[in-house]
């Protein structure tokens, strides 16, 4: 065999672990610590998946989150231009079997007729936010859940998502587009939960188009970002595990 023909085997070897690479899932289990969690809670336990795209919520996905959950985030682009109804309705009836869901648009959900979705949201009972925020209790003690519009369709309105927000209380931010921590400075968050870069989704030792996924910190504000569940223009992955996850949030010391 020629060099010609090792480099069409090793790219059809390469291509092959990175087609695989893009359908498994790793359910991350998260610890995390923020300071403004109320001193009532023992924790707050989410599960959280973003960029689910085109992929399906599989059956043993939902077999993996182990425990009580108190809802369900889908940190956006639940979907994608050529992903059908019954595909999205199937996803969003698999996770509704954790609990409730929040939902927060992403660039690609856009792309999908918004009346089709809206109608699956009401069916199911998926709270969807859309630069709003809503005031809900776990354990007697009050917090809020702010959910932004995706930024970079221009659709983010920090100010709309606030308002009448009481900002004494624990704020989740949910937030498709990472980027909008910038924007978010003057305002209560806690902890805020995004996706959309798909930790860079293919890298080459170590560097890719964005950073990998993960827990940081922008000044006081804390955020996690998710590597993301599906993926786009191309179905393959290198070096940026699909993941979803489970968080567990408890009061920092």
């Amino acid at each position: 065999m020629g060099i010609i023909g090792v480099l069409v085997v090793a790219a059809i070897v390469l291509l092959t672990y990175m087609a695989k690479e893009a359908q498994r899932t790793v359910v991350e289990q998260e610890h995390i610590e923020v300071k403004g969690v109320p001193k009532e809670w023992q924790s707050l336990r989410i599960f959280f998946i973003s960029d689910i795209h085109k992929r399906t919520v599989t059956k043993s996905l939902i077999e993996q989150v182990k425990g009580h959950i108190d809802f369900v985030v889908i940190g956006g682009d639940l979907a994608e231009k050529g992903v059908s109804p019954q595909q999205i309705e199937a996803n969003i009836k698999q996770l509704r079997q954790l609990g409730s869901i929040y939902f927060v648009w992403g660039n690609n959900d856009y792309e999908i007729n918004q009346q089709s979705l809206a109608a699956l949201f009401k069916k199911h009972e998926v709270v969807a936010l859309k630069n709003e925020a809503i005031c809900i209790e776990k354990e007697g003690v009050s917090y809020n859940i702010v959910g932004v519009d995706d930024l970079s369709e221009g659709q983010l309105n920090i100010n709309q998502a606030y308002n009448g927000v009481n900002q004494q209380h624990f704020t989740l931010l949910l937030s498709h587009n990472p980027d909008a921590v910038f924007e978010v400075e003057k305002q209560r968050v806690d902890l805020m939960l995004s996706g959309h870069t798909h930790g860079g989704q293919i890298r080459l030792l170590g560097f890719g188009p964005y950073e990998l996924g993960g827990l940081k910190t922008h000044k006081d504000i804390v955020y996690f970002v998710s590597n993301g569940y599906g993926t786009t223009s191309l179905p393959l992955r290198l070096e940026a595990k699909a993941k979803a996850h489970v968080l567990t949030i408890t009061r920092a010391n």
